[in-house]
This record gives structure tokens, C-alpha cells and sequence, in this order.
């Protein structure tokens, strides 16, 4: 009898281990799938014809001149798969694994976003009340937009407090890091931080408002940011390798990527730090961040409490207009954040239906490309909705219909931009841009971009142009 439950016990172990073998030889072919299929994020239709080209992720980074990129899929509450590619930094011949901590941008947000709702939770504060009654170093300041109005917590986390200053370079490795009151007041690297429409209005992206954001959480809890995102928010969920210290400790050097600029060069001192922590100064990997992003999609899912209330959760990913909720962006399927510090492009994508969540993080300026690309090979091996290229049809224009758009288009008093005829289509360079866009002609109004597939839409009046219209902007034909 013992012999028998001895060769019974031996088959299961043998079954097992089979089954075993087998499951770790199709995630292996899924990921090969994943890596050969990554295809242009642009379609662009000819006549009839759409082209379309395959692309293995490692002969696209040397194309697009990217040293690292790490991946992190999250199935069913478990990291199904990791990886990483490439070289974290050149200069010391460290490759990327999936332990390498990459600058996450303002993926930042969203993270930083959970410790104040937290907060709003505990009854220390609130997301509808003045910010004003809670700040003590420094206060909004009160103008004509204010007097009705007021920025509230909610307001700041959905980027509808009115707030300015889009975003934030980082000071480089020889730079003085300014205190972030300083940041507030204008005395670092960018414009102060003010009221310029009543807040509530419309939701228009302001870093800075995520600054004054942990500005009040250093006020309320008296201690440093970092320490306050570690011990609160960071720990808790298991992401005991992120910190939002800024300058990264000497610690965490050895585990860091090194940023890349577009040309290939590496940023001097490997990377910026931010003082701006909740706006751009988390410092994480792929895999980590796939932790918050379970924690929050399971409450959503399942409308049970997690880390945060259900009631918080359906509130932070609440559209407010403009696909944002606060902190995250929503979609119809999907909701998460983007992320760019100076040499660094990241993506986070959590599913509302589907139990998967995906991050990509790429130490390159030319991150975006490649991101987009991957997601789109991600998304087709899982099935995944609200992934898609672009498509866009070309049609072509002679030379002198080309001609009725070239001149100079003014879109503020300091940034007119240039239209000039190119091959067979235009480009487009100055004011807005800072390297020139080749645009090709989709019907009288619209051009597109041959890159990306970003509209340009001209205005005509009396058969003549007479503005440009780019993502927002207007500019009036003035030459």
C-alpha cells in the first residue's frame, strides 16, 4: 500500500510538473508574440491600401535610438509577466532587469493623489473646502478669479483649481534645488504658481496644482513628503523599492536608469531631481506600480472597500471633464496616467472590465513612440478594447493647392510658426513645436502629422487661409 501511494504521489508530482513546463512555454511564446508584433501606432491609408509592419522590440529601440525599456503585466492579481531590455546606463554597463527603478513623471500623481484622499477619509480634510484654511507656509494667492470660486483639494487633483504652471523640467545635477514654497513663489525654474481662471471652470493640466497639493500634506502631517508617501502609501501596498526622494539617496544609485536624450546622450548627472515630488518625483518599476494599480481596479471591480473606500475610488475615477478623474485619466475602458521626467517616458494603463494592468517604463526621450507600439501588441495578444492606431488617408495636393497654406502663423505674441511646402505635403516648424513637423494633406482643412497623425486643421475664409488650429491653439495666418 505504501508503494502504491509512493508511485501515486510520484505521477502527481510528474503531472505537475508538465503542466507546469507547458504553462511556462506558452507565457513564454505569448511574450515572443508580444515582442515580434509591435506595429506603427500611424496607419496611413493610400487609395485603398493600409500598409502595415511588423516590428521586433529590439530592433525598434535601436531605431528609435532608446536604451532601456521594462515591462510589467499584472493578470488576474498577480505579475503574469516581467521584463526588462536594453541598458539602464551605458556608462556602467548595468542592463535593465526588473528590479531597475526608473523616474515615473507624473505617474507621480495619481499615487501622490491616494495619500490625500486618505486623508479626506480620516476627516483631516476635505475635498470641497478652501485650500487656503488648511496651507500655513504659503497661501493661493486671492485675485479677481478667486472671489466667488476658490481652489479645493478636489480641484487640484482634477486639474480644474485654475490653476498655472503646466509642468516641470528637474534641475539638473549642479543645480540648486529650490524649497517647494520657493517652487510656489516662482524662485526655482518655472513661473509662480497662480489663479488664472475661476477655479471650477475647466479642467486644464497644472503640475503646479499638485504641488500646492503636497504642500498641504506637509502642513497637515508635519513631516517631510517623502517620509509621509513611504510610510502611508508606499509600504502599505507593498512598494517597499519606490521612493519619492528627491535628490535620489546614494542608496538607490546602483539600481537606477539612467536618463536619455532624444540624441542618444545621457543626461548630465544621469538624471534631474524634482522637488515637485507629487507632480513628477516618484522613482519606481514597472512591477511596482502594478501594485497600486490592483489594489485600486480590485475595488473598483468588485465595489468592495481595498486600500481606499469604494465611495473614494468611484469618485477618483470619476470623469470631471477633459477624461480626468482625480489623479488618473479615464476612458470608456481604461484608466491610469503617463509619465515624462527629463530622460525618462512612462505609461500605466489599468482595464475597468478586464483583470489586467500594464506598465512600460523607458529611460529615452523617445519613449512615446515605442510605448504606444507596445501597447498595441499588448493589447492585441490579450484582447484587450481601447487600444487602436491611428488611421488616417492621404490625399493628395499639387504643388499650387500647397501653396494656399504656406506662410506665418501667429499664435501668441512670442511663438509664430512657419508653414513651407515639402515633398508632397508641408512642414510646419517654429512657435509651438521645437523640431519641425512634416504634415501630409488629408482633405482641404486637415493635415496630419507623417509621425504621429496629429491634426492640423486650416481655416479658410473666401477661398483663403486664414488661421491654424492645433490641439487648442489657433493661430492667425499674419504673412
Amino acid at each position: 500500500m505504501r508503494i502504491l501511494c509512493y508511485v501515486m504521489t510520484l505521477l502527481v508530482m510528474a503531472s505537475c510538473n508538465s503542466q507546469e513546463k507547458r504553462e511556462s512555454e506558452l507565457l513564454k511564446e505569448k511574450i515572443a508574440r508580444i515582442e515580434n508584433g509591435l506595429q506603427s501606432n500611424l496607419r496611413v491609408q493610400y487609395g485603398d491600401s493600409v500598409s502595415i509592419q511588423y516590428h521586433h522590440i529590439e530592433d525598434r529601440m535601436k531605431e528609435l535610438n532608446i536604451k532601456g525599456i521594462s515591462i510589467a503585466v499584472m493578470n488576474n492579481g498577480v505579475i503574469e509577466w516581467a521584463k526588462g531590455y536594453g541598458m539602464a546606463d551605458s556608462s556602467e554597463n548595468r542592463k535593465v532587469t526588473t528590479k531597475t527603478l526608473f523616474q515615473a513623471g507624473s505617474i507621480s500623481k495619481p499615487i501622490a493623489a491616494t495619500r490625500a484622499l486618505q486623508l479626506v477619509e480620516e476627516g483631516q480634510l476635505s475635498l470641497d473646502a478652501n485650500v487656503n484654511d488648511v496651507l500655513k507656509r504659503w497661501k493661493v494667492p486671492e485675485n479677481e478669479f478667486t472671489t466667488k470660486e476658490k481652489v479645493t483639494l478636489r480641484r487640484l487633483l482634477n486639474h480644474s483649481a485654475g490653476l498655472t504652471v503646466h509642468g516641470f523640467p528637474g534641475y539638473a545635477i549642479n543645480d540648486t534645488i529650490p524649497s517647494v514654497v520657493d517652487v510656489l513663489n516662482g524662485k526655482g525654474n518655472t513661473d509662480s504658481v497662480q489663479v488664472f481662471r475661476a477655479p471650477g471652470e475647466k479642467v486644464g493640466y497644472s503640475g503646479g496644482g499638485y504641488t500646492v497639493m503636497q504642500l498641504m500634506l506637509t502642513d497637515i502631517e508635519q513631516k517631510n513628503f517623502s517620509d509621509i508617501m513611504q510610510e502611508e502609501v508606499l509600504n502599505p501596498l507593498g512598494m517597499t523599492s519606490s521612493t519619492y526622494e528627491n535628490p535620489l539617496p546614494k542608496s538607490y544609485h546602483n539600481l537606477a536608469a539612467a536618463g536619455y536624450k532624444s540624441d542618444g546622450s545621457q543626461v548630465p548627472g544621469k538624471w534631474h531631481t524634482y522637488p515637485e515630488m507629487a507632480a513628477a518625483g516618484l522613482w519606481t518599476t514597472p512591477s511596482q506600480l502594478l501594485l497600486w494599480a490592483k489594489d485600486i481596479q480590485t475595488t473598483y471591480q468588485s465595489q468592495k472597500d481595498g486600500f481606499l473606500k469604494t465611495k473614494t475610488v468611484n469618485e477618483m475615477l470619476t470623469d470631471y471633464g477633459n477624461n480626468q478623474g482625480m489623479g488618473p485619466y479615464v476612458v470608456e475602458h481604461v484608466f491610469g496616467h503617463g509619465g515624462s521626467d527629463e530622460g525618462f517616458v512612462s505609461d500605466l494603463r489599468i482595464w475597468k472590465e478586464h483583470p489586467i494592468s500594464v506598465a512600460i517604463m523607458v529611460n529615452s526621450d523617445n519613449g512615446n513612440d515605442i510605448i504606444k507600439e507596445l501597447f498595441l501588441s499588448i493589447a492585441q495578444e490579450y484582447n484587450l478594447p481601447g487600444v487602436y492606431p491611428r488611421l488616417r488617408k492621404y490625399k493628395e495636393q499639387s504643388n499650387e493647392e500647397l501653396s494656399r497654406y504656406v506662410g506665418d502663423y501667429q499664435f501668441s505674441e512670442d511663438a509664430t510658426a512657419q508653414v513651407i511646402i515639402k515633398d508632397n505635403g508641408l512642414e510646419f516648424s517654429g512657435g509651438l513645436v521645437r523640431n519641425p513637423i512634416y504634415l501630409l494633406p488629408e482633405t482641404e482643412t486637415l493635415f496630419f502629422s507623417a509621425k504621429t497623425g496629429l491634426y492640423f486643421e486650416f481655416v479658410f475664409e473666401n477661398e483663403s487661409v486664414t488661421n491654424l488650429k492645433v490641439v487648442g491653439y489657433n493661430g492667425k495666418k499674419v504673412k
